[in-house]
């Protein structure tokens, strides 16, 4: 099952960020090209937290 790709709530709609999925990994792609390649990662790998830490 492939989790519904979602954006930041912080984006306020804009198609320059970056967008998330999540299901039994984390999938992450650019808002801009959604066709286009995107980072997998293994579901264990990540926590909110680590995304904020990231970003920040």
């Amino acid at each position: 099952m492939r989790g519904e790709w979602r954006k930041s709530s912080s984006s306020l709609g804009a198609d320059d960020c970056v967008e998330v999925a999540y299901s039994a990994e984390l999938r992450i792609r650019d808002s801009k090209d959604p066709n286009g390649a995107m980072l997998v990662l293994p579901a264990g790998s990540w926590s909110p937290q680590k995304l904020v830490t990231i970003s920040g």
